[in-house]
């Protein structure tokens, strides 16, 4: 079954690289959507659209501060993503027991020769 489009689904939003960009210079807080285009090297319509995007999905806010308005990080969009990796969170820690296990089998068998 196909997802939904990109403009409606958090996995299709962050699908897409420079939006990710986008998002985690936003962790640090708001940015103008001149200023994020200038630090990210891309033109100010392409962020225009990339921000809108992430604001229909409700990853981003916007708000006026003038004559600017400000983009902010709006982390509960993210919810349905933190809870989808979140389910691979044991097979994550299963592996890296075992990984611990190996290296503390080689370490006794160094001390042991």
């Amino acid at each position: 079954m196909a997802r939904a489009a990109t403009t409606s689904d958090a996995f299709n939003a962050i699908a897409e690289p420079q939006r990710r960009d986008i998002l985690a210079l936003l962790r640090a807080g708001e940015w103008p959507v001149t200023d994020l285009a200038q630090e990210l090297g891309m033109s100010q319509p392409r962020a225009s659209k990339h921000l809108r995007v992430l604001r229909e999905v409700g990853l981003v806010r916007v708000r006026g501060a003038g004559k600017q308005r400000l983009y902010g990080l709006d982390a509960r969009g993210l919810r349905p993503v933190h809870e989808w990796v979140g389910g691979f969170e044991r097979f994550w820690n299963e592996s890296f027991d075992r990984l611990d296990s190996y290296v503390q089998d080689l370490k006794q068998t160094q001390q042991e020769e």
